[in-house]
């Protein structure tokens, strides 16, 4: 089955992409050209959009803005300025990439709907600023006789040339698309999209860096497509900034997949020729249209073209690539310091000036009851909280104040209560996410002679590193199909595969069987003995005292013993916060 969609994906695309084609330069009429030409237009509208949309998962409502910016660029350029295409186009593009740009800061801080109401309230803004502004966008009239592409004097015939001319242009910016997902840097976008907080605490991706170039790319693609929906039509109003071009982008993504470059040009196809198709039915023509995006909707939600198609966030086992092709950073050799640190949720003082050094290494427990603080502090140390008060230091580095991203590029990485992994994506893939993340680049991969040949060489160095904790075989596994202890060990594996300093982990084992308990024990001595530190916090005693060489006893977010796991467990004070009533009456 998995060999069928392969060889349908390579086969079928293609030579619908040349039936297509041939079909359009020998046999379509001057308005079949059109329309395939607007096509064309609307497809390189959708895959820009699968930047923030899909890649990102961030539902913006501006791309129909960034589009009709770029129409108006052009038509305000060419018609009161007198310049060429090669004058307008990039600024048609620049443009609205640098108005995504301004506006990010503020949006892209938002999720969900209400990141969608910002970036409608940025549409609705821009719509009635080219209606009032009527000196230089021609108001409600908008701009007439806007002229063709001419480039240096030579003016490009419409029809069929200027068809051609625009799927140039969409065959540009489908290559461009995917030598931007296709490597290291994609699967960035899927680690975040599918497990934010890890890809941030525990693996060091920059999240934020991801979204804000998701959306000005989108914004670029945006607006060079505006300028030759501009060059096509020849004349714009605002209703190019209206909501219904948005709408138009947004049913294309979804029908022909978020994640899809054939689907979204398929989809551009599809969805501009539809309205055609029926016309025959007259007054029907709406609703039949409306009952078959209905349809695809439901029976192919993640777009049209999946049944041809590998699953996108999948790999196949890659070739033989040296480990020594990406270089392994060793720990440096120094203390991870944490000095009165307190913490307050709302009247509730989860921790209270703690105070603890870890040294690189070895391993330190920290044991307490519910409520303790544990959490808390690890939360802290990693950035996901911010501190009311004291500091910690990794080395001569201040981690107290920084995002987590930038704590775990420093050296510290964690797991999870539950743990946090990405649904949908291999486990080859999970761990290659965390190799070195700050060597994912957006220019790297655009600019590179083979974008894919980083993922490859990370996917060959996380099969090492999945051997190493027992979890060859897995590789092509999906996450979320992993047994629990599977879950837990891979969280491990990803945490230790960007090489750490110090290695925070929060109870770990829960859910193991003794077996499973004590062969992640021996794990996690060969990785101190290897120059790692490690934190371990888990609710057996017994384990985290036999593997530990200092054991902290948190309560009430406070540290009430430290030192030697033996003399720590016999302090009465321990006793009666850890072990409860029952132990010191036994006692």
């Amino acid at each position: 089955m998995q060999n069928w969609r392969t060889n349908a994906h390579r086969l079928i695309l293609p030579g619908a992409a040349l039936a297509l084609a041939g079909y359009g330069i020998f046999f379509a009429s001057p308005y079949d050209t059109r329309i395939l030409t607007i096509a064309g237009v609307y497809a390189l509208l959708v895959l820009g959009y699968q930047f923030i949309f899909g890649h990102a998962g961030a539902l913006s409502l501006a791309q129909g803005t960034f589009f009709g910016l770029g129409a108006f660029v052009t038509g305000i350029l060419a018609t009161r300025f007198g310049l060429e295409f090669h004058a307008t186009f990039p600024l048609s593009i620049l443009i609205p990439a640098a108005l995504a740009a301004l506006v990010a800061t503020a949006v892209l801080r938002l999720e969900s709907h209400y990141l969608a109401l910002a970036t409608l309230a940025l549409s609705q803004s821009v719509l009635l600023l080219a209606i009032n502004w009527e000196s230089v966008t021609g108001g409600a009239n908008g701009l007439p006789g806007i002229p063709g592409v001419s480039i240096l004097g030579w003016n490009l015939p419409r029809g069929t040339p200027l068809l051609v001319f625009v799927w140039i242009w969409v065959a540009i910016g489908a290559v461009l698309a995917h030598r931007i997902v296709a490597g290291a840097y994609g699967l960035a976008f899927r680690t975040v999209r599918l497990a934010p907080m890890a890809a941030a605490a525990a693996i060091g991706i920059d999240a934020s860096a991801l979204r804000l170039a998701a959306f000005v790319l989108s914004a670029a693609y945006a607006g060079a497509a505006g300028a030759l929906y501009a060059h096509t039509l020849t004349v714009i109003s605002p209703e190019v900034l209206g909501f219904g071009i948005m709408i138009v982008c947004l049913t294309m993504t979804v029908i022909g997949g978020r994640w899809s470059i054939p689907g979204a040009i398929c989809a551009a196809l599809l969805l501009t020729h539809l309205p055609e198709w029926f016309r025959g039915l007259q007054e029907y023509y709406l609703a039949a249209n409306g009952v078959v995006l209905l349809l695809a909707v439901i029976f192919a939600p993640a777009g049209f073209l999946v049944f041809l198609q590998r699953r996108p966030d999948s790999a196949p086992r890659p070739p033989g690539v040296s480990n020594a092709a990406i270089p392994q950073m060793l720990p440096p050799k120094t203390e991870l310091t944490v000095a009165a640190l307190s913490k307050s949720f709302g009247g509730l003082r989860a921790l209270d000036g703690a105070n603890l050094t870890l040294a690189p290494g070895t391993i330190t427990g920290l044991i307490g009851p519910n409520g303790s603080g544990k959490t808390t502090l690890v939360n802290l140390l990693t950035g996901l909280e911010q501190p009311d008060g004291g500091n910690a230091r990794l080395g001569t580095i201040q981690l107290t104040g920084q995002p987590s991203f930038r704590i775990a590029r420093a050296g510290i990485a964690r797991t999870f209560q539950t743990p946090d992994l990405p649904a949908g994506v291999t486990v080859r893939d999970t761990v290659a996410a965390a190799i070195e993340p700050a060597h994912i680049g957006l220019w790297q991969d655009m600019l590179a002679t083979n974008p894919t040949a980083s993922l490859r060489q990370r996917r060959t160095r996380a099969d090492t590193i999945l051997q190493d904790f027992g979890l060859a075989g897995l590789d092509d596994q999906l996450c979320d199909a992993l047994p629990h202890g599977r879950r837990r060990m891979l969280e491990v594996a990803r945490a230790a595969a960007g090489n750490p300093a110090f290695l925070i982990l929060d109870e770990p084992t829960a859910g193991f069987t003794q077996a499973e308990t004590t062969s992640f024990g021996e794990k996690l001595q060969q990785l101190a003995a290897s120059g790692c530190g490690i934190l371990l916090i888990d609710h057996d005693p017994d384990f985290v005292a036999g593997i530990s060489s200092t054991l902290v006893c948190l309560d009430g977010g406070t540290v009430i013993a430290s030192g030697a796991p033996a003399d720590v467990l016999q302090q009465p004070a321990v006793r009666r916060a850890y072990f409860g009533a029952f132990h010191e009456s036994a006692a």
